[in-house]
């Protein structure tokens, strides 16, 4: 398999971008956007899952796919938001935390196919709804 493009990327990044006080400092904004994002359309409960805040009932045009991470956020519409959710969702903050401001090109440049898009194959398919859990 070939390295992604933000793998390639990742590589050639001057060490003081990632898990440093700059990348906190774009996990910091993300959450703040997030938060700020989450309270104003948010209808449904938020609470504290871990260090992830989740925030429900969202419009459905207020984020893509089943939902978004944002910094320690995490903005959702009425799907159960279940261990595996948070689990996944978990990896995507630690992934913010890592690349900070960096974090939403990345993921951008990865790619619209979660089959492809390495954030998501690291965050875990299966738990974050892409494919069918496997039964042991």
């Amino acid at each position: 398999m070939t390295d992604s493009i933000s793998r390639r990327i990742e590589r050639r990044l001057p060490r003081f971008l990632l898990d440093s006080p700059v990348s906190a400092l774009g996990y910091a904004y993300g959450t703040a956007v997030g938060m700020l994002w989450g309270y104003v359309w948010s209808t449904g409960r938020v609470e504290r899952r871990g260090r992830l805040w989740v925030f429900r009932g969202m419009p459905r045009w207020s984020f893509p796919r089943g939902g978004v991470c944002m910094g320690a956020c995490y903005l959702t519409g009425t799907l159960p938001v279940d261990a595996g959710i948070v689990r996944h969702e978990s990896i995507h903050s630690s992934q913010w935390r890592r690349f900070g401001f960096l974090m939403p090109i990345l993921y951008t440049l990865e790619g619209r196919d979660a089959l492809r898009n390495r954030f998501e194959i690291d965050a875990g398919l299966a738990d974050g709804r892409y494919v069918p859990r496997r039964h042991r």
